[in-house]
């Protein structure tokens, strides 16, 4: 945990709180609390949660680290809790199935490089982190008991996915509806002003202001962020491949940028760039008024892979892909050297996948192609492959020796 050695001053600059509270904003509540807050002057605390579980984090969340960084810049005391304990939990606020609760290995696994990560976009180093194992392991049947009773299971039920749930009559673990009160407590641990977060977790943030109140501290505001669909127009998804993540490859990065639907080009600058509202605006009516979306998605794409590499690399990413997708045949094949390993084994170490089921995916959509046959390859693929040039996806070149 880091704090500042002493209190930084607090802009309270009215055109940079009317963009963060409008730009790629879903919900304010209470709107009216919140903004004399902003326009006190005061330091305020301002709470984000994130459940590491998986090993990295896509521009999809990202877009709340930025405005957790945009609070920051206003000189208000960040705190980032790493939700070690409610990881393990498991929340279902975005989720149509019961989600399997994590076991501490995997956890501590995905911890590894988590804050050099979120450090891409927040000052780590400037920001109270906190993980909430600290104080939620300590939790009685008491305590638990005494949360549980502020709550109603009709409350819980009438939450949208658990609603659905419901209807289908598939089984929902009563541990799933303790999750909001964990993420509660947690504001009350932390002494929150406000926290923000994904417009799927509103009960949750919700629930952070009953359990202060329960606990007589002042009610946190609170307000989410609009969600960002994945290249395909689904949620955005690891398990479904239609993931960019912050940690990409600059190259493989760009590429999945371009890959983008259309009708998202204009989404995507507004929640996963710092272009300014109006120009996003220009960029829209251009392609409505007969402009090519490719044009606007390179500009895109360069904008994105600048956040996370810097401008200088964006611009490389940007002429390899212009060389190798605009000029015909692909330039540059990574070279694999199998010499009696698995090909799964060889590509994950050399970064050109991101999991042996991220290869596994790929093989099942018939997107892995022998380049010299044409051919798909099939299951076998991820322990051994002859020699020759493959395509892995749509931007991933290897060649095998």
């Amino acid at each position: 945990m880091s704090f500042f050695t002493k209190t930084p001053k607090v802009s309270t600059d009215e055109a940079k709180i009317q963009e963060l509270l409008t730009r790629g904003v879903e919900d304010v509540f209470v709107k009216e609390s919140l903004l004399l807050k902003l326009r006190s002057g005061k330091q305020l605390r301002v709470k984000l949660g994130i459940d590491p579980t998986g090993t990295t984090i896509h521009i999809g969340r990202a877009t709340i680290l930025w405005k957790l960084r945009a609070f920051q810049e206003l000189g208000h005391k960040i705190v980032l809790i790493v939700g070690d304990f409610t990881a393990q939990i498991g929340d279902a606020s975005d989720k149509l199935e019961k989600r399997p609760m994590l076991s501490t290995e995997a956890v501590k696994e995905n911890l590894k490089n988590y804050k050099e990560i979120i450090g891409k976009v927040i000052d780590v180093e400037q920001a109270e982190v906190v993980y909430n194992s600290s104080w939620l392991s300590k939790l009685g049947f008491a305590e638990i008991a005494e949360l549980a009773d502020i709550f109603t299971i009709q409350q819980m039920t009438e939450r949208r996915n658990f609603k659905d749930r419901m209807d289908k009559e598939e089984p929902i673990s009563f541990r799933e509806f303790l999750y909001p009160l964990m993420q509660g407590y947690d504001s009350v641990a932390v002494k929150a002003d406000i926290e923000i977060g994904g417009f799927d977790q509103l009960f949750n943030l919700k629930a952070g202001r009953v359990i202060q109140k329960h606990y007589r501290q002042p009610e946190q505001d609170i307000f989410t962020g609009q969600m960002l669909e994945g290249t395909d127009g689904r949620k955005m998804s690891t398990s479904w491949g239609n993931v960019i993540n912050i940690t990409d490859e600059p190259s493989d990065m760009f590429g999945k940028v371009m890959s983008v639907r259309d009708e998202l080009i204009g989404k995507y600058f507004l929640l996963a760039t710092k272009v300014p509202v109006p120009e996003i605006q220009e960029i829209e009516e251009g392609m409505k008024g007969g402009g090519n979306p490719r044009d606007s998605k390179i500009r895109l794409a360069k904008e994105i892979v600048a956040l996370y590499h810097g401008k200088e690399v964006a611009e490389k990413a940007a002429e390899k892909f212009d060389s190798t997708f605009s000029k015909g045949k692909p330039q540059e094949f990574i070279q694999v050297v199998l010499a009696g390993r698995e090909v799964a084994e060889v590509l994950l170490e050399k970064k050109v996948i991101e999991s042996k089921s991220d290869l596994r995916r790929l093989i099942c959509e018939r997107a892995v192609t022998n380049l010299d046959t044409d051919e798909k390859a099939g299951e076998g693929f991820l322990k051994s492959a002859p020699s020759g040039k493959y395509r892995i996806g749509k931007h991933r070149f290897i060649e095998i020796r």
